[in-house]
């Protein structure tokens, strides 16, 4: 699901009513042969996986969202929305807050530790806005009402199935997005049984409500997607010639620096050529489009949501959280209003 699409989709998600739950879906010919599927694939009850869509209320505003075309923002507007004092000085304050936690995690993934809290700004402000879909109904809904998702989305609603078999939990107690993405990383449920983790080893994979688990997650997921310690991220260069061709190609590491030099890339500073390298642009200004190198780690950053836009924006709030946390900015209170003076008593009033 597009991260570009969110706010937009909250705001009209908040407009439409909610359905019933759909007492026919599970009589559904397509549901019983997916019942009877994943009860043979993955030793389910069939009883216990049509007990559990019985209950799944469908959700026809979410595939009012998913009809809604995807628009993406320029970066001058959508940077704005992402790196911002509020998302930056939040980070900071929780990193003060869990400074030890945070380093133990980054520590075991070698994962700078103002990466793991941009993503985590930017994805729910630090668990601030989690979703409050019930998952189960967020997935059936398109798994079995729009077409064009189906596939992946009912092996998503498999997914969660499983992991709510392997946190013993009910599976229709998880809560998330209107796509089914949860806790303060935003997994979906097949991302969740790969790279969630349980850091403080209570037997759970808490993403909602467990700092050290989420910290841990994300850091994992960017680990195990190639993230290098202190590796370069990314850099703004020229362009000679027509980079169209380049740039469609953005999110694979086919090219070193040496070989997008060849092809016209003019490093601004002095740089790495023999690694890998992505070229994309952002439109700065209205009307002006800067190009720029996205190397390793930022590639990696695009494994997490496939946008450019989200890359850089996780790297320049990273940036903005780590001056604010060594600056102490988040420390800086807000001015008190001053006190209004109290008006005199009345002449007639002094006198009592």
């Amino acid at each position: 699901m597009s991260f570009l699409r969110t706010a937009l989709a909250s705001l009209l998600l908040a407009t439409l009513p909610y359905a019933s739950a759909d007492d026919e879906l599970v009589t559904r010919p397509d549901v019983q042969d997916y019942i009877q599927q994943t009860a043979q694939q993955h030793g389910f009850s069939p009883d216990e996986l049509a007990g559990w869509l019985q209950q799944v209320e469908l959700k026809p505003n979410i595939l009012a969202i998913l009809d809604k075309p995807s628009t993406s923002r320029p970066w001058h507007e959508f940077e704005a929305n992402f790196v911002n004092k509020t998302r930056i000085n939040n980070g900071a304050r929780f990193w003060r807050e869990n400074a030890i936690l945070i380093g133990d995690v980054s520590r075991k993934y070698q994962v700078a530790p103002e990466v793991l809290l941009a993503i985590l700004g930017a994805e729910t402000n630090y668990g601030r806005y989690t979703g409050s879909f019930r998952v189960a109904d967020a997935l059936a809904t398109i798994a079995f009402n729009y077409p064009r998702r189906a596939e992946y989305f009912r092996g998503e609603l498999t997914q969660l199935f499983l992991l709510a078999r392997e946190e013993k939990e009910d599976p229709l107690s998880f809560k998330g997005s209107y796509a089914g993405a949860m806790g303060w990383p935003q997994f979906m449920p097949s991302s969740f049984r790969k790279w969630a983790q349980d850091w403080d080893k209570d037997g759970h994979h808490d993403i909602w409500n467990n700092p050290g688990d989420a910290l841990a997650s994300v850091a994992n997921y960017l680990n195990q997607h190639g993230w290098q310690d202190r590796g370069d991220t990314l850099a703004a260069v020229n362009f000679n010639g027509d980079p169209s061709q380049l740039v469609a190609d953005k999110f694979n590491l086919h090219y070193t620096v040496d070989e997008l030099i060849a092809k016209g890339v003019a490093p601004i500073d002095e740089i790495n050529t023999k690694q890998q390298a992505v070229l994309f642009t952002l439109e700065t200004e209205p009307g002006f489009t800067q190009h720029f190198l996205g190397f390793n780690n930022f590639y990696v950053i695009t494994r997490y949501n496939k946008s450019t836009l989200y890359a850089t924006a996780v790297l320049k709030l990273a940036d903005a959280i780590k001056a604010a946390y060594v600056n102490g900015d988040d420390l800086v209170k807000a001015t008190p209003a001053p006190t209004p003076a109290k008006k005199p008593a009345k002449a007639s009033a002094r006198k009592k």
